[in-house]
């Protein structure tokens, strides 16, 4: 894997003043800022049409989109991220939620966030890198007779690294963390940033000068839910107790050692692969991990609103090929989704949502063998409240008659991610400062275009795309297709606006020719 250059930030001159907290309360208080008002507080300003805030991979998409498709230069696009590549994050998600880069994820074939076309998808290229026609005739018989193809996280990032060096990408980055964004009085934003210096602290504050402003930001932090807060407030244990998505390779570490119980809560994908981890790791090394999987809420069949919109569901699972029916990023659902507002967007996100995962054969065999053996159960109930009691944690389980207690080595919890958006520095203050509102979700407000309602300024406006913006007209913003969608609203929409140029099928077909052969954009 190649490394960031850190081109852009190091042609910046450092300028001394370390934190927001020491801006000038006029700044730090004013809702819209003046050039006088940021000159007198001795900032620099460097000027750019475009600036995306996050630099993951929502970044990524939208810049590859205004690079490719709209025609944008390089030199117009400044990616403001703390992040050295824009896969960073997902991989290290990914790895601590036990998907290796050999493992497959939960992603369509055709959903190429290095590729704007989808062609070829995923499966054609495996097809022709291995020389057979499996990945196409899966494809072909998926889902009935097949599971869904879904890609190899290998092939996923080193597509995205290669489609990163073509589009320059580290052309645009500058490395540092994004503070603020305010609106600037005559139209447009200022977006303040302490880059990074090579020696990895950051120096000072600067102020990129932009028209129109991207933020894809992810999500704010882990979700840990009131128990597992009171525990760790409580006991400082944070051994004992981890949530899936940070880092706790010391559990499986420690049940090499010697035999052990862990309790699993949660029932989606990223819990499907820590229970395959936690078999694998049983067969491979002959342990004798004991499992406890508590479910909120258990299916035993197929269940749904009615006959066409029903999942399946069996031992307190809910099969779902993806995070949602296919027709949301293009159907049916897409389009009344789009025709939705208030109450009935809500109940609509009900009706296609919830917890599910997929449905993999090599992952039901190990379940099934577990159950066969008796090393795995399943409990239905409602986690109340951990304790310790010597060197074990005891989870109290409310069940329809009363309660339970189950004592365990460790609790790995798996019900995801926080998407209070209100947690976050950036869009915090977007609510209190830049005019947002939330949505019926309780998230940012966002036009169909991406448009963060209430911050137009002048000229400019202010996109969002990914977790910030879920709850808005369009369901699956923070999947790769979902980001795709979001950048072609975003980039059609500067095309409409005069900064991009709309992609022409000429164009299309030159571009996509540069892609095969690996050209420069």
């Amino acid at each position: 894997m190649s490394k960031a250059p850190e081109l852009a930030t190091a042609d910046l001159p450092p300028i001394v003043l370390p934190s927001t907290d020491e801006l000038p309360p006029l700044l730090q208080d004013s809702d819209f800022w003046t050039d006088d008002m940021v000159a007198a507080a001795g900032i620099q300003v460097h000027d750019v049409p475009f600036v995306s805030i996050g630099g993951g991979m929502g970044s990524f998409v939208t810049v590859n989109y205004l690079r490719v498709a709209g025609g944008v230069p390089a030199s117009d696009i400044k990616v403001l991220s703390n992040l050295s590549h824009p896969w960073q994050t997902y991989e290290y998600l990914t790895r601590v939620s036990q998907l290796s880069r050999r493992q497959r994820i939960r992603s369509d074939s055709q959903s190429r966030p290095d590729n704007l076309w989808g062609f070829p998808s995923y499966a054609l290229q495996e097809a022709l890198v291995k020389k057979s026609p499996k990945p196409l005739a899966q494809v072909l018989l998926e889902p009935v007779f097949a599971d869904f193809y879904t890609p190899e996280l290998d092939v996923v990032l080193k597509g995205i690294e290669r489609e990163a060096g073509r589009i320059g990408y580290w052309d645009m980055l500058v490395q540092g963390e994004a503070r603020l964004v305010r609106r600037r009085t005559g139209g447009g934003y200022y977006v303040l940033h302490a880059p990074r210096r090579p020696d990895g602290h950051n120096s000072g504050l600067i102020a990129f000068r932009a028209r129109d402003v991207h933020i894809a930001v992810g999500y704010s932090g882990l979700r840990f839910l009131p128990d597992l807060q009171d525990f760790r407030a409580r006991m400082n244990d944070y051994h004992h107790v981890v949530n899936a998505y940070e880092d706790h390779e010391h559990v499986y570490e420690a049940l090499r050692r010697k035999p052990g119980r862990v309790v699993i809560r949660g029932g989606g994908i990223v819990t499907s692969a820590v229970l395959h981890r936690l078999i694998e790791d049983r067969r491979k090394y002959g342990l004798h991990t004991e499992i406890v999987h508590v479910f909120r809420t258990f299916y035993e069949g197929k269940h749904g609103p009615n006959q066409w919109w029903r999942r399946r569901g069996k031992h307190g699972f809910a099969y779902q090929g993806f995070n949602y029916p296919k027709s949301a990023w293009g159907g049916q659902l897409w389009s009344a989704m789009r025709r939705t507002e208030g109450d009935q967007r809500i109940k609509l996100y009900d009706l296609i949502g919830g917890t599910t995962t997929a449905w993999r054969r090599h992952w039901q065999e190990g379940l099934e063998l577990a159950r066969r053996e008796g090393w795995y159960r399943t409990q239905s109930g409602q986690m109340a409240g951990l304790r310790l009691d010597g060197d074990q944690v005891v989870a109290r389980v409310n069940v329809p008659n009363g309660s339970l207690d189950i004592a365990a080595d460790y609790v790995i919890d798996c019900t995801g991610l926080d998407g209070d958006v209100a947690e976050h520095r950036i869009l915090g203050d977007l609510l209190e400062h830049g005019g947002a509102g939330r949505n019926p979700m309780g998230r940012l407000d966002v036009e169909r275009t991406f448009e963060l309602r209430g911050s137009t300024n002048g000229m400019g406006m202010i996109y969002v795309s990914g977790a910030a913006a879920f709850g808005g007209y369009f369901p699956g913003v923070d999947t790769f297709l979902g980001l795709q969608i979001a950048a072609r609203e975003i980039a059609d929409d500067l095309a409409r606006r005069g900064m991009a140029r709309k992609m022409r099928p000429l164009r299309s077909i030159s571009q996509w020719t540069k892609w095969v052969r690996n050209r420069r954009v």
